[in-house]
């Protein structure tokens, strides 16, 4: 099953994906479907329904409560970056502030001239969970969505804490859908496009940590609710890695695909002040 947030004239739907075609789903968006623990009934409820082609899809999740982001996490990208295997997961946030829809525009701000992309797997949080193990932490994650986590790099690297460079204001596209589990598989590949050229290939097997132990690992240190995320990491092939460093002008078109997930595609703008 596939859900998204619609925007429409009168405010945004949670919608079901079927047969080119989006069903209103009684709710505000799938963040608070899954709040209202509706997830299941989604697949048999019925509305108004809109055409898939030319819509206009909102973050899947528009306001989470929380936005928890793993660095280093895929054993290519920690390699290119020169770094050891880590024991633990390399944690940071985002806020809500920093997301943008699926096919919405980025847009580059004044401040900062190394902006680069992280395709990233990201897993949604379908139940509260404190402390879960084993196949609770898996029957939490609702499902995946794919992300960009866009990143300031001249920011990032200011101080030895990544926030300031992670959570810029409407950087981070997510969506388009939320993908039930049984319909992403372990051979899956995430591969990034910029203008149409390949930066970033690998398979989700490839994580250090996978999604199961990364709700282990984050409900040790906090309730996970419904409608959280977390991001899963990106592979190698950043431009900040590139020799030389290649990063995001204006005009460039970045697209990031997930296979069974989907696909955001995002063009780069310069900000308007």
């Amino acid at each position: 099953m596939k859900l998204a947030t619609l925007r429409t004239p009168t405010g945004t739907a949670a919608v079901r994906v079927e047969d080119g075609k989006l069903v209103e789903l009684g709710y505000r968006d799938v963040g608070e479907l899954l709040r209202r623990g509706e997830l299941s009934a989604a697949a048999t409820m019925n509305g108004r329904e809109y055409p898939l082609a030319g819509s206009d899809l909102a973050p899947v999740i528009p306001e989470p409560g929380k936005i928890v982001c793993v660095g280093l996490n895929y054993r290519t990208h920690i390699l290119e970056m020169g770094r050891q295997l880590p024991e633990h997961p390399t944690l940071f946030a985002k806020y809500a502030d920093a997301l943008v829809g699926p096919y919405d525009d980025i847009a580059l701000p004044p401040e900062s001239g190394a902006v680069d992309w992280e395709g990233e797997l990201a897993l949604i949080i379908g139940a509260t969970v404190r402390r879960a193990r084993g196949e609770t932490a898996r029957a939490a994650i609702a499902g995946y969505t794919v992300m960009n986590d866009v990143t300031m790099r001249d920011f990032q690297y200011r101080t030895s804490q990544w926030l300031q460079g992670k959570t810029w204001e409407a950087s981070t596209p997510l969506g388009p859908y939320l993908v039930t589990p049984e319909e992403l598989s372990q051979d899956a590949w995430l591969r990034t496009f910029v203008d149409d050229v390949e930066v970033q290939a690998a398979p989700i097997a490839d994580l250090v940590f996978d999604p199961v132990a990364l709700v282990e690992y984050v409900s040790t240190i906090t309730t996970l609710r419904p409608g959280d995320i977390i991001a899963t990491g990106t592979p190698g092939g950043v431009g900040h890695a590139r020799k030389p460093s290649t990063y995001l002008r204006a005009g460039a078109t970045v697209r990031t695909r997930i296979d069974g997930v989907g696909e955001i595609v995002n063009r780069i703008v310069p900000e308007t002040t």
